[in-house]
């Protein structure tokens, strides 16, 4: 048992680190606990908790703060974060289209530039991951947002291939933004002709 290793941090599947009291750390006056098999305790006091883990050689981990009073488990804290953080690499894996990358453009862009921006996105969309194409307006651009609309239609019809409009355009602050999401029968179509051995 790590008595001095204090409040340490899960992240979870979301991306969003939650810290986890373990130990001494545990501020509750009673807890109720689940033992290292997995046996309910119900409520006891804290240093009961303490001693119970203490006496297993394993940690006391506050897994559910908000309860009423808060969820404790005994077990190998080590082991379970390492557990956690294999857990969230599994769904990553088998997450398709997690990842939402955003490509910005700005009004005036040029042709070249475009080009380049809607082969980035492109690229992202074939290889399964969500895209937010984003037109940026500054000053007095923002009384102009119609060129900004112009330069968002020609990127989605030239991406009308790949891409599958998740959300509509709209404005969000000095942003007109669109989401993408792969059409995954052309996408694949794309990755095929991209893998094909060259005669």
């Amino acid at each position: 048992m790590a008595g001095d290793r204090g409040s340490d941090s899960v992240r979870e599947g979301t991306g969003i680190v939650r810290q986890l009291r373990i130990n001494n750390w545990v501020r509750a006056k009673e807890v109720r606990l689940i033992g290292a098999n997995a046996e309910n305790h119900g409520v006891v006091p804290l240093e009961q908790a303490l001693s119970i883990a203490r006496e297993s050689g394993l940690d006391l981990v506050e897994v559910d703060p908000n309860g009423a009073p808060p969820v404790c488990r005994v077990l190998d804290y080590g082991k379970y974060k390492y557990e956690q953080a294999k857990r969230e690499r599994d769904a990553r894996k088998h997450q398709k289209g997690g990842m939402i990358h955003e490509v910005r453009m700005r009004p005036r862009i040029g042709r070249a530039d475009m080009d380049r921006k809607v082969s980035v996105v492109e690229r992202l969309l074939t290889e399964g991951d969500k895209v937010k194409v984003a037109v940026m307006f500054r000053g007095r651009e923002m009384s102009h947002q119609e060129i900004g609309r112009e330069v968002l239609d020609r990127a989605l019809d030239s991406l009308k291939e790949v891409a599958v409009v998740e959300r509509p355009p709209s404005m969000e602050g000095r942003f007109l933004s669109v989401i993408l999401t792969p059409n995954t029968k052309k996408t694949a179509a794309a990755k095929e002709n991209k893998e094909a051995p060259v005669e």
